[in-house]
């Protein structure tokens, strides 16, 4: 090799490399193995310019070690980071615990999606509880973000648990919540001691009966999907604040009652799938989305779902989503046909 030519810089963006992406062993090999070429070329050209062959084997070696240094700093953290995971995901499991799949007649499902790839925990919740007075379910999203969100939502989560086994009505429960969220907004400070609120609705299945309650607080309102392929999209008649605002207005709850029949299957959701946009600003429109197709559980609903909010949104989303779909189990269906698929016999719950 000609001496106005040097490989030095190669051999040492070799170790640069191999520290973040290689084990500490790896790392170590491809520097020493850097090393020794060095050394060897070093050796080869000492004649023309020993002073500048031994500058370079000194640089190569120089970035071997600080290449071992940085893999050791890269691993740390990623075991730091690996911890911090396990605990969020630990965190997520007590604060949202999973639904369990079944109650009674009614087959369920949940799915938490966050916005950003690796993070675990939001402002967005849902639960599903039996009671006296029948399944109830809440699903709600919590103005802001960070740990105070987290905190309001473990709030939330554990006055519906206990409200949704004493309170008779829903609009009792809604109450509860209520005060649950102003002892919240107390122990706050700043801003988020006044403007701290949850859009929610709460759903209500009564044991053995064909009918659903709704009470809606603020939130983007439920699909009910039909047997037949039907999608309706059940606004509240009058609108309502959100929970945690009592001090702005004081109304009563009211509640909605509607027809749940067999085979039907509820569809809860928060705003990061209502306000989910595509390249050209549309927003994401679940129940024209929805509507003739039929699906073999809810699972099935919201994997379709979570799949085609990701190609409208091109996987580039703002916000968390947080999803919840109740089956009332009735007699097998059809699956309309739709995008070219092919008709097919699915049994419902």
């Amino acid at each position: 090799m000609p001496m106005h030519y040097t490989a030095s810089p190669f051999l040492s963006a070799a170790s640069l490399v191999a520290a973040p992406l290689f084990s500490l062993r790896g790392t170590a090999a491809v520097a020493a193995t850097a090393a020794v070429v060095s050394v060897l070329l070093a050796a080869w050209h000492s004649g023309n310019d020993r002073a500048l062959s031994v500058t370079e084997v000194v640089t190569v070696c120089t970035v071997a070690l600080l290449a071992l240094a940085i893999n050791r700093v890269v691993r740390r953290n990623f075991r730091q980071l690996a911890t911090v995971r396990v605990v969020a995901e630990a965190a997520q499991r007590a604060v949202l615990p999973t639904p369990p799949s079944r109650i009674g007649s009614l087959r369920i499902a949940a799915r938490y999606v966050a916005a950003q790839t690796d993070a675990r925990i939001g402002g967005d919740l849902f639960a599903v509880q039996e009671s006296p007075h029948g399944v109830r379910a809440i699903i709600g999203d919590v103005r802001g973000k960070g740990l105070e969100a987290v905190e309001a939502v473990a709030v939330v989560i554990g006055a519906f648990r206990e409200a949704a086994e004493q309170e008779r009505t829903l609009e009792g429960l809604a109450d509860r919540l209520e005060r649950a969220l102003d002892r919240e907004g107390d122990r706050r400070v700043g801003l988020d001691q006044f403007e701290g609120f949850t859009t929610a609705v709460l759903a209500e299945i009564g044991d053995g009966s064909a009918g659903l309650r709704l009470v809606n607080r603020g939130h983007p309102p439920p699909l009910l999907l039909l047997p037949t392929g039907q999608v309706r999209e059940l606004s509240p008649e009058a609108d309502a604040l959100p929970l945690g605002m009592r001090d702005v207005a004081a109304w009563r709850d009211t509640v909605e009652e509607l027809p749940f029949p067999a085979g039907a299957a509820l569809l809860l959701l928060t705003d990061g799938v209502t306000e989910a946009r595509d390249a050209s600003g549309r927003f994401y429109e679940p129940a024209r989305r929805l509507s003739g197709r039929r699906f073999a559980s809810p699972d099935a609903l919201l994997d379709a779902l979570i799949a085609d909010v990701m190609r409208h949104t091109e996987g580039q989303r703002a916000d968390d989503m947080a999803l919840l779909a109740l089956r009332r189990a009735g007699a097998p269906g059809v699956v309309a046909v739709r995008g070219g698929q092919r008709a097919a016999d699915e049994r419902a719950g």
